[in-house]
């Protein structure tokens, strides 16, 4: 009877671990698509003649579409490290891609291009270029720019303001800052007015204050016929930092000079808030976290964190028992960086002991 009751015990405990095992890789391929950078809306184009190659067409979009997403995940700085990779090489990195909207018009071809990338190859490449990358974090932020005429001695805020009127217009699909512009405001624009000598030294925080957002960029132009200068104060994440910039021989009442000062002015912003995200995958911190059988849901939350997380290259179950699941992390962060991530998605870690453990 002891016998039978004993083995009774281990064909239960056979048939959960099976059960276990068969959940454990249905789940790890539920969430397959956060392990992906996607860059969708990509144009494709070309005549439409005896020479047309569809495939031809594709690699081009493939092309445009890393150098897009490039664009997204580094500084413009270490993007330009990178000249040309060859389209082997960029295959594969790719994981699928789709094609949709396709048309022909006056023997042209268009279409659009959407492509998915492997995060980890994609890393890992970046890593051999020794260019650490960012998370692409979108992020909405306060934008006021103040436009200073430096020969009439006068400020513009709002009416007359090139900068104010235009910013918005032409937006990249890879810019991950979108701006918020302050609204008309009378008061504002007189209190600032009166400031034009000591217009570095303005203390917006009323200004600011009118507004739900923990970011702002005040962006001061002095403009005269020969040079444009400007003066930015960039405060992300709660870091306050100074840029100015200087831009020769240019005229903000030209159009073409006007969209190249704009854009270099984006393209600053753009990379101190990827500095601010930044991947530093030569930092991998070996983690193990144990979390019960039992707990099912909790093994769920805890794979899909995992899985959202940019900053972990790497995770796999190192082993198991009866008892307890036991996680392999490699994290490119400190420690401290890792229990903020859980904590913000609601998973708490007992760290005393060498192994972690979900509480």
């Amino acid at each position: 009877m002891q016998i039978i009751n004993k083995f009774l015990r281990l064909q239960k405990l056979y048939i959960f671990f099976i059960s276990f095992l068969l959940f454990i890789i249905i789940f790890s391929t539920s969430y397959l698509h956060a392990n992906n950078f996607k860059v969708t809306d990509i144009k494709i184009s070309s005549s439409f003649d005896l020479n047309f190659n569809k495939n031809r067409v594709i690699d081009e979009g493939f092309r445009d579409s890393f150098s897009n997403l490039l664009s997204m995940i580094t500084t413009s700085g270490d993007k330009n490290k990178i000249k040309m990779i060859p389209l082997k090489e960029l295959k594969q990195l790719i994981d699928s891609f789709t094609i949709s909207e396709e048309r022909f018009i006056n023997n042209e071809y268009f279409a659009k291009l959407d492509t998915t990338f492997n995060k980890k190859r994609t890393l890992s490449f970046l890593e051999k270029k020794n260019i650490f990358p960012s998370t692409p974090i979108k992020n909405k932020v306060l934008l006021i720019p103040i436009l200073v005429d430096v020969e009439n001695d006068k400020i513009y805020l709002f009416t007359n303001n090139i900068f104010y009127e235009k910013w918005n217009i032409e937006k990249k699909n890879y810019h991950l800052l979108d701006y918020l512009l302050p609204s008309e405001d009378l008061e504002d624009m007189r209190a600032i007015q009166k400031t034009s000598n000591l217009i570095e030294n303005y203390d917006f925080t009323n200004l600011i204050n009118k507004y739900d957002l923990q970011d702002y960029i005040i962006s001061i132009i002095f403009n005269n016929k020969t040079e444009v200068k400007v003066l930015s104060k960039i405060n992300l994440n709660n870091s306050l930092k100074i840029n100015n910039k200087k831009f020769s021989k240019m005229n903000i009442n030209t159009e073409k000079d006007f969209k190249k000062i704009r854009e270099s002015l984006k393209t600053i912003y753009e990379n101190y808030w990827k500095k601010n995200n930044e991947i530093n995958t030569s930092i991998k911190l070996p983690l193990t976290i144990s979390i019960s059988t039992q707990r099912y849901k909790k093994i769920l939350e805890l794979e899909k964190a995992l899985n959202s997380m940019d900053l972990v290259s790497n995770f796999y179950i190192l082993k198991f028992d009866n008892q307890n699941i036991y996680f392999k992390i490699i994290y490119n962060g400190s420690p401290k960086i890792f229990l903020n991530d859980f904590n913000k998605r609601n998973i708490n870690l007992l760290t005393k002991n060498e192994v972690w453990s979900v509480k």
